[in-house]
């Protein structure tokens, strides 16, 4: 299959690249230690691509969420300069792109679990990347426990272990002494402010953390005019009732986009696209982690999350 890769050089882990490669190649298991910006999710399935040329698996990234699945797919798809179009797919629950031409695929956690049922071996992967390790949920940690049980039986099988935040040592001797790679974030300077509540919400019921972030928005919009705004609510009906309150008075200026789990793909997928207004953007914690949100400026966060 001819295919070549674009990568992105302004990204921090470009400047690791050759030493990825090569421990990818020198060893079975590698550990990836990125923070956040890095680039780790997007460019190590393009690494591994370059480093194990001529493979007849495929490369699979799992991800914690399907709506990070999807859009990584489409993102990297992009940066690879291949005569198929379908080079790099994605498999969440009910709903995948993948064909026999597909050779990275972007999955949730939960669609490799469930593959291990029809195949222990895992036998159509060359690479598998846990990313997101550090969310330790029961799906990443049981995956982590059969493939450290499965990579003696398969030599062949290479396993990457990339994450912001984990006990790197913990890890690496849980997978024989393998080596760690870290790789520096890319930050940006940022200011916090934090709203007393008795100031913003004056303990006027159970909801008034819904009343704070329409304050909030209402202030950016008054002082200023550019950039989109990321809300973090607990639950759906939060941002369902931010929505109905705040949609008469920010017509004009904004367009109100909801995130959450429920949503249709399609739905999660509107984040991304470019509008003729300013987006505020009103999520659960489902946009925390493993997606960036283009065009961000200002993030108000309730400090609240649903938690089984």
């Amino acid at each position: 299959m001819d295919i070549s890769t674009k990568y992105q050089s302004n990204l921090p882990i470009f400047l690791k690249r050759e030493e990825i490669i090569r421990s990818i190649i020198d060893n079975q298991v590698v550990i990836v230690a990125g923070e956040t910006g890095s680039g780790k999710t997007t460019q190590l399935p393009l690494f591994c691509l370059d480093a194990l040329q001529g493979l007849s698996g495929k490369i699979i990234c799992t991800q914690p969420r399907r709506i990070a699945a999807i859009s990584l797919a489409n993102f990297c798809q992009g940066q690879l300069q291949s005569h198929l179009n379908d080079s790099v797919g994605y498999k969440v629950r009910f709903k995948t792109n993948c064909t026999d031409n597909t050779r990275i695929i972007f999955a949730t956690d939960g669609i490799l679990l469930s593959e291990i049922l029809d195949d222990p071996m895992l036998s159509r992967y060359s690479v598998i990347i846990i990313d997101e390790a550090h969310e330790r949920s029961v799906n990443i940690d049981f995956l982590l426990g059969y493939l450290r049980q499965l990579l003696p039986q398969r030599k062949d099988l290479k396993l990457i272990i990339s994450s912001a935040t984990i006990d790197l040592k913990l890890f690496s001797r849980s997978f024989n002494n393998a080596p760690v790679i870290l790789v520096s974030g890319r930050l940006y300077p940022i200011s916090i402010v934090y709203k007393p509540v008795i100031e913003l919400w004056k303990g006027e019921s159970m909801d008034s953390y819904i009343e704070g972030a329409i304050a909030v928005i209402r202030e950016i919009l008054a002082v200023d005019d550019t950039g989109d705004v990321l809300v973090f609510l607990p639950a759906v009906g939060d941002i369902t009732e931010l929505c109905r309150r705040l949609e008469p008075t920010v017509v004009d200026k904004a367009r109100l986009i909801p995130l959450h789990s429920r949503l249709h793909v399609s739905q999660q997928q509107s984040i991304f696209k470019k509008t003729d207004r300013r987006k505020i953007v009103v999520a659960t914690n489902i946009a925390e982690t493993s997606i960036t949100v283009p065009g961000i400026k200002f993030v108000i966060d309730s400090g609240l999350v649903r938690m089984s």
